[in-house]
């Protein structure tokens, strides 16, 4: 059983930063896809950044030049720095995985990022 724990999230105001962890329970060296997606009351869960295991990295448009993904393959480990935090990031944010020898997808429990002043 593949287990995601997700931790970091947290109340920030505009313009600061937070970094999110998910840590993982198993070998993620054989996992190909890696990432975080996030979600809102009433809308569709999206995606925020993903990391394939050959090092190739994704972003939303809206966070592009804010948000850096990291993989840490010897702490089976990815993290998710946030910078210059805008109100509508606050979401619940996901870690997940796939691919690689996983049979199916993996979500964590989710992590509370609230952006207020």
């Amino acid at each position: 059983q593949v287990q995601l724990v997700e931790s970091g999230g947290g109340l920030v105001q505009p313009g600061g930063s937070l970094r999110l962890s998910c840590a993982a329970s198993v070998n993620i060296v054989g996992i190909t896809l890696m990432g975080w997606y996030r979600q809102t009351p009433g809308k569709e869960r999206e995606l925020v950044a993903r990391v394939i295991s050959g090092g190739s990295k994704k972003y939303a448009d809206s966070v592009k030049g804010r948000f850096t993904i990291s993989r840490d393959n010897a702490k089976n480990m990815v993290s998710l720095q946030m910078n210059s935090l805008k109100l509508e990031d606050t979401a619940v944010y996901y870690c997940y995985a796939a691919g690689g020898y996983l049979k199916s997808e993996y979500w964590g429990q989710g992590t509370q990022v609230t952006v207020s002043s």
